[in-house]
């Protein structure tokens, strides 16, 4: 029978059909951070088991820890406490932990395709929701909670209800200014935040074949936000050079066969879906956000819709209750909408890709008065690269703040009644120099 890519690594994957759907799937790797590590680990030590499979778990903290220049430990605050309590569960574990300032420590979402820790085929579990990120690298990668973080400890295997399959077909080259946050903001406007719920979506299309493995990660991060269990793109070349002497990725001959068994990761041509979806990516605008989902997202030059053209009385309340909250209106251009604090970071957005792309147009530019702009990167090993380029020298001169890696405004620190509208990195760029939402086509 014909199989989707999805089908091709869970089924491999299973070590007992537990039947009704459920099947016991073994787990290749695990990924902890400062909010997961310590309460999973925690429940082994209560439970006096062991970490079955040490070697394949990895630890950073990057969810509580502060972004500040110059930061360090930080061991009377939170962060410091939960950094302190992840390092030593982890060392009486034997698990490898990457810490402040050292190669490898960033955002969970970051670190683990940056060092080849996420590989085609593999199974990938991290208490996060945006786990589902690493499926960009053709792995199968989802959020777990802590008791199945914990079970996935100690005994390397997950029990998982299988979920169905979907796939989002984007055709067409993208207009300029238009970028992978825009494909993806554009498909959960279009489908709703709910449309794949329950399901599996594979990523496809020329113009997803045509993105960099790092605007292929941004697509895979949002799978969480259009409602799905995961996410993922079928390897490819681009996925092959991109792994290429990667620091866990195997090496030399190991490397090429495992290419070989990389390649047959693709779905069938006859591969039947629960829910197939085409999208026209020639039509996909720069977007922004207007309301409290990103679901109410719409092109940059477009109106604030207006909730009485939601058919759906609950989608049409939950407009409503957006546009109260962000204090717009429905019929009022979404460009012009005045901002004062712009944040270039998150696991969506925060590789050194994106980073040069806002760096080009902040150039020779400064931050409009009354604005405060940071500049977040994802990881150690990105920030150290933008320093070679020179990257952390222009946001500097424009009035940005270079700060050091983590998830930083992203984990509750946006304050109450913040107000957030989320875009590209050079939509955000954009909007640091205008001191308002505009259409960075116009710079």
């Amino acid at each position: 029978m014909a199989r989707t890519l999805f089908a091709k690594i869970w089924e491999p994957h299973v070590v007992r059909d537990l039947g009704d759907g459920w099947a016991l799937l073994h787990v290749d790797r695990q990924l902890l951070h400062d909010l997961s590590g310590p309460p999973a680990l925690g429940e082994l030590h209560r439970r006096k088991l062991a970490v079955r499979n040490p070697e394949l778990t990895f630890a950073v903290p990057d969810h509580a820890i502060s972004s500040a220049p110059g930061r360090n430990a930080e061991p009377g605050q939170l962060g410091g406490r939960l950094r302190g309590a992840l390092q030593s569960r982890a060392a009486a574990a034997g698990i490898r932990f990457f810490d402040l300032g050292q190669r490898g420590q960033g955002i969970v979402h970051v670190m683990g395709p940056e060092l080849g820790l996420v590989l085609p085929g593999l199974t990938l579990i991290c208490g996060d929701s945006h786990t589902c990120t690493n499926g960009a690298l053709g792995a199968l990668a989802f959020g777990v909670g802590n008791s199945e973080s914990a079970h996935a400890l100690a005994t390397q295997t997950l029990r998982q209800r299988r979920p169905k399959e979907m796939r989002v077909r984007f055709e067409g080259a993208l207009a300029p200014g238009v970028s992978a946050k825009d494909l993806v903001l554009h498909a959960i406007a279009a489908l709703g935040a709910a449309a794949g719920s329950g399901h599996a979506i594979e990523w496809a299309g020329s113009a997803i074949r045509a993105l960099s493995i790092e605007g292929r990660l941004t697509i895979c991060n949002l799978s969480v936000e259009i409602g799905a269990k995961a996410g993922l793109v079928a390897p490819d070349e681009t996925t092959f050079d991109y792994l290429r002497g990667r620091l866990f990725a195997p090496q030399g001959d190991d490397f090429e066969r495992a290419v070989v068994h990389w390649r047959e990761l693709a779905s069938d041509s006859d591969a039947r879906f629960h829910r197939d979806e085409a999208i026209d990516a020639t039509r996909v605008a720069p977007m922004v956000t207007w309301g409290t989902s990103p679901e109410h997202a719409i092109p940059i030059d477009a109106a604030i819709p207006a909730p009485a053209s939601q058919r759906d009385p609950a989608t049409r309340r939950a407009a409503e209750a957006a546009l109260e909250y962000m204090g717009l209106e429905p019929g009022r251009r979404i460009a012009g909408t005045k901002i004062d604090w712009v944040f270039i970071g998150s696991c969506t957005n925060s590789r050194l890709s994106d980073l040069r792309e806002a760096a080009a147009l902040v150039r020779g530019r400064r931050v409009a008065a009354g604005v405060t702009a940071w500049v977040v990167p994802g990881s150690e090993e990105v920030k150290r690269a933008g320093e070679r380029e020179g990257l952390d020298e222009i946001f500097r001169a424009a009035g940005f703040e270079w700060r050091e890696p983590g998830c930083s405004l992203c984990v509750g620190r946006q304050g109450p009644g913040a107000r957030t509208h989320l875009a590209s990195p050079a939509m955000a760029a954009a909007a640091a120099l205008a001191g308002e939402l505009c259409d960075v086509r116009g710079l």
